[in-house]
This record gives structure tokens, C-alpha cells and sequence, in this order.
């Protein structure tokens, strides 16, 4: 039964909006008038995809953020848990839910489920909400039975998430404002300062130093080109960004990041980490596991990292345990496969996945921590040393003259 938006006055002339369902928009308009309320507006609310199950257009704005899904999750799975019908679960949410994108999304997803359709295939109605691993897993949760307990695993999952992203974000904060900052200053110098102090020694016709005329120069520079050289910098991002969309350069430029000094590490240890936590919560919701390696491939920002679980992947379906197909790769961490292996004797792969994935975020953690750390003097000493250049640009001739005078 589709679902309605709309907006009536009842008796007192006081405005309402809300969320009905009903078997169209003059059905709606008719349970309103029902209801004792005046109909102004009845919109349907539609679902993300068509009937032929491309993606709609999304307005500015229009999605569930990853802390609105998070406390979806968790509110749904505690409902479910406490023995409310799915139905009822999300009339109660759709009663909490503060944003009206939230309420007519709830809204949409409930007249599916009461229409006889099964909530994983709501929730594909809906696919810039909810990702493949997240339909998966409710599909799986259907499946054995245990909806509530597929739900909870998965909000710890995205809470667990969402802290690492914003603990990743808040380390690099800090160099982020710093260079900032610097450029600022840098530039606030060379297009104001040098040019007012330096022109004062040029018309005294006294041969100036030559870090003075070369600061001079490129003060003249940046207040003649700054703006078409800004220009350019944002055209190249521009350019390079369309040239990834090419497969092949694509390939290259992340096989090499997987490589790069210092930063190869942390590209590692980040895909790393999205793989093991996600393949954990696949297979201990049961998750066949060569749907769960896809599922936790599609999850990895680096192309050539997806072709590695690709393989592997390939491997597994062929016999081979998933240990070893990993060890074969060489870019997945030794503690990762040796875990595997071991969850694999022991029968307990999901729980000693989990382990894996605890011990793969912390790595994470670390070895972002010391990223940040190595960046933040770094900015120091580089901005350092470019003011005390301009500084002594601006000195030198002053000193000189001081020097004629004595």
C-alpha cells in the first residue's frame, strides 16, 4: 500500500502534516476527511528506484546520514528484540523520527512491508540509504529467523564505523587547519607586506639583496597570476579526478598507493580493516562466505585491493580455504591470515574474525595517529621557514643601510 505525505487543517483551523497510506491519493484525501481534517496537500512518496529499478534523481540533501542510520538500526533492532511485529516497530519509529526525509522514508519502507513485500526487498527500494551489505544482512536475518539479532550486530557494526571514520577525521584535522592557515599567511605577506616594505628601499634607487628581489619577484608573481595559478591547480584536480574514471589508470594509480612511502601503509591497513570487519559481521550473521567475500569486496576503496579479494574469492569457490587464498596475496597482513586459518581449525571463523577486525582497526588507529604526528611539525617547520625567509627579505636592506649609516 503506497505511501502519502500531507498537509490538512482540521476543525480549529490548525495545520497538520503527517504520513498515511492508502490505495491512492484520493483514498488519502478520503481517510483524511474521515479523520474530521481539511486535505491541502497529498503527495505520494516515492521509493528511490523505478519499476524498471533505476535509481530516481536525489534532490540536494535528500539521504539518511550514517548516524540517522545507526539509530535506525539500533532503535529497530531494540523494538524487535522487545517483541513488537515489524509493523508496529515502525509506526513507532516513524512517531520518533525528528527530519521529514527520515518519517517519509520509514513511511515508505512500512507500506511495502504491510503490502506483503519482505523488508530486504523494501530496503533495495532504497539503495542510496541502505548498501548492499546492509540488505544482505537483513536478508540473511529473514532468513534464519534471528531479524532482531542480525539488526543489533549490525548497529554495533555501524557505530563501530562511524567512531573509527570520525576518530580518523579528527587526527587530520589539525594538519588540515595548519596548512590553512599557513597558506594564509604565506600569501597575506607576499601580496600585502613584502610589496609595502620593499618598495620603500626600491625608490631610494639602493641595490637590493638578492633574496629581497627574489621575494619581491615572487610577491609580483602571486599578485599578478595568483588567481589564474589557483585556476589551474583546481583544473588539474578537475582533470585528474575524470582521468580516474579510466579502468586502467585507475588500476595504476591505487596499485601504487598500496606502495607509496608512508602513505602505502595507512592505504593498507584502511582497506584492510573495512574487509576483516565486514566479512566478520557477514559470516557471523550467516552469510554464505563467497557472498560474503563479495560483499565485503564491494566495500574496499582501492580498486587493485578488490581485484586481490577477487581472486581470492575465485580461489575459495575452486576449494581452497580462505587463509590460504589470502596468504597468497601479499598485500594482506600476516595476523589477518594466520587468524583466519586458525578460525578455520577451530570452526570459529566469525568469532576470530571479529578479533582480526578489532586488531585491524586499532592498527588503523596507530598508524593514523602517527601519520598526524609526522604531518603537524612538518607544517610547523615548512611554514617556520618560509616566514623567516620573508622576514629576512624585508630585514636584509635595513641591515645594510643601518651598516652604510655607521
Amino acid at each position: 500500500m503506497p505511501a502519502f505525505r500531507y498537509e490538512a487543517v482540521d476543525t480549529g483551523g490548525v495545520t497538520r502534516k503527517g504520513v498515511l497510506n492508502a490505495d491512492s491519493p484520493r483514498a488519502a484525501r478520503a481517510d483524511l476527511r474521515l479523520q474530521g481534517l481539511t486535505p491541502l496537500a497529498v503527495e505520494a512518496i516515492a521509493a528511490q528506484v523505478d519499476e524498471s529499478g533505476a535509481a530516481r534523481a536525489r534532490g540536494f540533501g535528500e539521504r539518511l546520514s550514517q548516524v540517522e542510520l545507526a539509530l535506525f538500526t539500533r532503535q529497530l533492532a531494540s523494538l524487535l528484540e522487545a517483541g513488537l511485529p515489524l509493523e508496529q516497530a515502525f509506526t513507532a519509529l516513524l512517531e520518533q523520527a525528528e527530519r521529514a526525509y527520515v518519517r517519509d522514508l520509514i513511511a515508505s519502507i512500512r507500506s511495502e512491508v504491510m503490502g506483503g513485500a519482505s523488508f530486504s526487498s523494501a530496503l533495495a527500494r532504497h539503495p542510496r540509504d541502505f548498501a548492499e551489505i546492509y540488505r544482505a544482512l537483513v536478508a540473511s536475518g529473514e532468513q534464519i529467523g534471528q531479524l532482531s539479532r542480525v539488526l543489533s550486530r549490525l548497529a554495533d557494526y555501524i557505530e563501530r564505523r562511524n567512531a573509527l571514520v570520525q576518530r580518523v577525521r579528527l587526527a587530520f584535522t589539525y594538519p588540515a587547519i595548519v596548512t590553512v592557515v599557513a597558506f594564509a599567511i604565506v600569501i597575506f605577506l607576499l601580496t600585502y607586506v613584502v610589496p609595502q616594505i620593499v618598495s620603500v628601499f626600491a625608490n631610494t634607487k639602493q641595490k637590493l639583496p638578492f633574496l629581497t628581489v627574489l621575494m619581491l619577484g615572487v610577491s609580483n608573481f602571486t599578485r599578478a597570476y595568483g588567481i589564474y595559478v589557483a585556476l589551474i591547480v583546481i583544473a588539474a584536480w578537475y582533470a585528474w579526478r575524470r582521468a580516474l574514471r579510466n579502468p586502467v589508470l585507475k588500476r595504476r594509480w591505487h596499485t601504487w598507493l598500496l606502495n607509496a612511502p608512508v602513505y602505502g601503509k595507512f592505504e593498507r591497513s584502511l582497506n584492510t580493516t573495512r574487509f576483516a570487519s565486514t566479512l566478520a559481521i557477514t559470516t557471523g550473521s550467516g552469510v554464505p562466505i563467497l557472498r560474503a567475500l563479495e560483499t565485503s569486496r564491494d566495500t574496499l576503496s582501492n580498486v587493485a585491493m578488490k581485484e586481490l579479494v577477487e581472486q581470492a574469492t575465485a580461489s575459495v569457490r575452486e576449494g581452497v580455504s580462505l587463509a590460504r587464498a589470502l596468504s597468497a596475496q601479499k598485500l594482506f597482513p600476516p595476523m589477518l591470515v594466520h587468524m583466519i586459518r586458525a578460525g578455520e581449525i577451530t570452526g570459529e571463523l566469525p568469532a576470530m574474525l571479529e578479533r582480526a577486525s578489532n586488531s585491524q582497526q586499532a592498527d588503523l588507529e596507530r598508524r593514523t595517529l602517527t601519520i598526524a604526528g609526522l604531518l603537524e611539525p612538518v607544517l610547523i617547520l615548512a611554514m617556520g621557514l618560509v616566514v623567516l625567509l620573508i622576514v629576512l627579505a624585508v630585514l636584509m636592506p635595513i641591515i645594510e643601510i643601518n651598516q652604510l649609516v655607521q
